[in-house]
């Protein structure tokens, strides 16, 4: 464990360190939009264009140069497990009256992101080299899952026409799932990006999560937050909890302690991921819903994830 870690009190500014510019930006984006800088045809620009480019190319950089073969095989079960356990519980809210297919898509979303931008940056500060190396692998085994389940969820409930009749034919026409695919082919072909190719993609994924934590700001509608209160806030607290304490208790389990459980308990417990904002809107799902659970889990986030770490020790 970094020395840094050890010290009384410096992990909970640790975590206030990597979580207080994110709440930033998504409150800049809020503010930004009350001041109608940008028209919502602007954001739904920006939105359109990190879901095309962005993101993908964030998602290609990392998949293709992830050293898959030092990846311990438990960690991944546990972290896969658990979002696809997360993803069966947001089924649940299929039960609820009156709430509708959009919102289902996007809590089922919010159970299975997370925030790779926090999670990368914790693991730093906290590990090191080798924290920021591990998390690297483990956003590897998590991006697919997530971005599979997401488009599959709002596929399925989302207000997006015909493509709720096939949706694994959407899930195949996504740009995060092609994304996916091209950077795990890349890899297991050994030719990750080089040169100006890397270049482009590091340049294209830096805009990712600014981008996306802007448009969940411009996104977040008050009025929907406080009518959708109780929604917002259990399944909030739902992610927050459920999310780490599966993925620990799995790994846990099977044998897995040391760096490699806290960074799991890290991974876990961060915030679902604001780029979910922009998929939420492009396909169909309930996009006010969706930004008050990546703001308010942001927030909450600064409570939670201490805990967790905590715990851990």
């Amino acid at each position: 464990m970094a020395i840094r870690a050890s010290i009384p009190g410096a992990p909970l500014m640790t975590f206030l360190t990597a979580l207080l510019p994110v709440i930033a930006l998504v409150a800049l984006g809020r503010v930004l939009a009350s001041l109608n800088v940008l028209s919502r045809d602007g954001w739904q620009a920006i939105e359109r264009l990190s879901l095309m480019v962005l993101f993908p190319a964030l998602i290609i950089l990392v998949l293709s140069t992830a050293e898959f073969e030092k990846a311990p095989l438990f960690v991944a079960l546990s972290l896969i497990g658990a979002q696809l356990l997360m993803g069966a519980v947001a089924l649940l809210a299929a039960l609820v009256p009156r709430l509708s297919r959009p919102a289902v898509g996007s809590i089922i979303q919010s159970n299975v992101r997370w925030n790779t931008f926090i999670a990368l940056s914790l693991a730093g500060s906290l590990y090191g080299a080798e924290g920021v190396a591990i998390m690297a692998i483990i956003s590897a085994c998590m991006i697919p899952t997530a971005n599979i389940l997401s488009v599959y969820g709002f596929s399925h409930f989302g207000d997006n026409g015909e493509s709720r009749r096939n949706p694994f034919g959407e899930m195949l026409r996504n740009p995060l799932i092609i994304a996916c695919a091209i950077g795990l082919s890349l890899n297991v072909l050994k030719i990750p990006p080089t040169g100006l190719a890397e270049e482009v993609l590091e340049l294209l994924s830096r805009g990712t999560v600014p981008l996306g934590l802007l448009a969940a700001g411009a996104g977040i509608n008050f009025a929907s937050l406080w009518a959708g209160k109780l929604q917002v806030i259990l399944w909030s607290v739902v992610r927050l909890l459920g999310l780490p304490i599966i993925a620990g208790a799995v790994a846990v389990l099977l044998g897995v302690g040391g760096v490699h459980l806290a960074l799991i308990l890290i991974a876990a417990s961060t915030p679902t991921a604001a780029n979910g904002y922009v998929l939420a809107r492009q396909m169909g799902g309930d996009a006010d819903l969706t930004a008050s659970l990546i703001a308010l889990q942001t927030v909450l986030a600064i409570v939670t994830m201490p805990l967790f770490y905590y715990a851990l020790r």
